[in-house]
């Protein structure tokens, strides 16, 4: 019985020592990991609140103008320098991107051209001594399907013919073509005699546009883009088909701007927004030039006017995004606000029709729609132009040949 009473009570104590040492090692167990916890975490706390308080300090002292000059210096160049790269690399890769536009023009208009069946080795050779050689200028002569005596008017006044063209442009840097698109049916009897016609005098320039009275705008847009894309010039010129041109007058007018980067030559006007429909030169959209009644902003008129490279390179990249008002002049004119481009309103470059060009003749003979026979002007309308030439006498004489 002795030693029953002692094993029960062994066994008792045995297992309330197990108990005991199970709730010891437990709490030991939490009171490691409380301290743990907090010897992670307080070096942390105080790192960050200390971090906080440099900032802090060096946040008041910048305020202060305290800050030491070298750190501010050493700082502010590297931001400089930062700028100043990325500002570099935009514009390498504008011009990447403007140098791939203008040859994706050209190709296009390539594309086109062999597509029609016309000859491409003189507009269109991308390769050749086209894309080197600088020219003074390109003019281009905007004219229609049904516009074929026009054309053959201009060819037989002011615009050489075979070699002596050729020879303009050697000699003279200066590119003369009549631009045209294509009609509504690919292939047709329209196109087919524009491509006869361009077999026998080499002077059109084909778009990749349909021809319409209201499509105006958008072919100012793709001959330009176009025009910029075969030829290196200084300028531009659009010129209507019913205007007679000095070429040599001309070209002494823009040669005079040829240091300057980005203008916009022309008779300059600012007429009424023609908000009635039904009347020539209607205005859909009137309402974006404020009230009824008001002016256009300036703009060149659009039967002679020029562009300097770096605006028609603007309208080449651009184009897909300029909006066309209904009115070719306005668009060109409203594509250039905002722009850094002078306007130079040269008053010899009035083109219209008697008796409205009286006092131009006056005033400096450029548009010489009136004639007084001196022979000394720009431009004028093809009213009378035989009557002219008889006067001025045909060949090379000091109204049609380039001498300057």
């Amino acid at each position: 019985m002795a030693w029953k009473g002692r094993g029960v009570e062994t066994a008792s104590k045995s297992v309330v020592s197990r108990k005991w040492t199970l709730l010891l090692c437990i709490g030991c167990f939490c009171a490691g990991m409380l301290f743990s916890d907090r010897m992670w975490m307080v070096p942390e706390v105080k790192g960050i609140s200390r971090t906080t308080s440099v900032e802090d300090e060096k946040l008041k002292l910048i305020s202060e103008g305290c800050v030491p000059t070298n750190d501010v210096k050493h700082e502010s160049k590297d931001i400089l320098g930062e700028v100043s790269r990325t500002h570099n690399a935009i514009q390498t890769l504008d011009k990447t991107i403007s140098n791939l536009e203008m040859e994706l023009a050209a190709a296009r208009a390539a594309q086109v051209s062999i597509l029609n069946g016309s000859p491409i080795s003189e507009d269109l050779n991308i390769s050749g001594s086209s894309r080197k050689r600088k020219y003074l200028m390109v003019v281009g002569v905007n004219t229609a399907f049904s516009s074929r005596k026009r054309r053959d008017s201009v060819r037989a006044t002011w615009m050489p013919q075979g070699d002596k063209r050729k020879k303009l442009e050697e000699e003279k840097g200066i590119v003369m073509r009549f631009v045209i698109g294509h009609s509504a049916t690919s292939g047709g009897i329209l196109d087919r005699a524009i491509e006869a016609e361009d077999k026998k005098h080499g002077d059109l320039l084909r778009l990749d546009h349909v021809e319409g009275y209201l499509e105006l705008s958008a072919k100012t847009k793709i001959y330009f883009a176009t025009a910029v894309a075969l030829w290196d010039a200084d300028f531009y010129v659009k010129v209507d088909d019913d205007v007679h041109v000095n070429i040599a007058t001309l070209g002494a007018t823009l040669a005079r701007h040829r240091s300057k980067p980005r203008v916009y030559i022309g008779c300059m006007k600012s007429g009424p927004v023609l908000a009635q429909k039904g009347v020539r030169y209607h205005e859909p959209e009137y309402w974006k030039f404020g009230e009824e009644g008001n002016k256009y902003f300036r703009h060149a008129t659009g039967q002679l006017y020029a562009i300097s490279k770096d605006l028609a390179t603007y309208i080449s990249i651009n184009q897909h995004v300029l909006h066309k008002y209904a009115n070719e002049d306005v668009s060109l004119g409203s594509w250039f606000i905002g722009l850094d481009a002078e306007h130079i309103d040269d008053r010899r470059l009035c083109c219209g029709t008697p008796p409205d060009c009286e006092w131009k003749a006056q005033a400096g003979n450029v548009c010489v729609a009136s004639f007084d026979w001196s022979c000394s002007g720009i431009c004028k309308s093809a009213e009378r132009i035989k009557e002219v030439h008889r006067r001025c006498g045909e060949g090379e004489n000091a109204l049609w040949s380039a001498e300057f």
